[in-house]
């Protein structure tokens, strides 16, 4: 009995949130692992024209055409290396929750390791960064500072209506004008 009073006096253990951790040029990011959908290597892609320089283009992934982005390239304008580690990262994008979350592809470099953690130990940071509020709170380890990257802030509304046109673009109504 008193081994059953114990175990409910020692509480519930935080719940720890796994990370897939990535970086931009020398810096750490993190994305929330139940965000990725699927890691692929890097593959060609088909570009998109007349879209920002970060839109790195689309590709087909199991019946469906997926816009893929460079986070590189969208935060400070540098493409992502092609190197080994770089890789395509599919997330669930839902930027409303009253909205289905459909696939995006992301471009991140040395995405190859991951992180087990309390959500909680990310603090904000002190700015109110309005051109980057995908950009989320810190983290300070050993390494130094690791960002946590929010997927559902990544594309403003201009180039959310380009990438995911609601409602999806009719291919009838496409033929018709031939």
């Amino acid at each position: 009995m008193s081994e059953l009073v114990a175990k409910r006096g020692a509480g519930v253990a935080p719940k720890q949130a796994l990370f897939l951790v990535f970086r931009i040029g020398g810096e750490r990011y993190a994305l929330q692992a139940v965000e990725v959908a699927e890691v692929l290597p890097r593959l060609p892609l088909k570009p998109i024209a007349q879209a920002p320089h970060w839109v790195a283009g689309v590709f087909a992934y199991r019946g469906t055409v997926v816009p893929v982005i460079d986070v590189g390239a969208l935060t400070f304008g540098l493409a992502a290396e092609a190197r080994t580690s770089t890789r395509l990262v599919l997330v669930h994008y839902q930027p409303d929750a009253t909205l289905p979350a459909q696939l995006l592809g992301l471009i991140l470099e040395q995405a190859t390791d991951t992180l087990r953690c309390h959500p909680a130990q990310f603090q904000p940071y002190g700015l109110d960064n309005r051109q980057a509020p995908y950009l989320g709170p810190v983290r300070k380890d050993a390494q130094g500072l690791l960002q946590w990257v929010r997927v559902a802030d990544l594309l403003d509304a201009q180039v959310r209506a380009l990438l995911f046109p609601s409602p999806p673009l009719d291919p009838s109504l496409l033929e018709d004008r031939a």
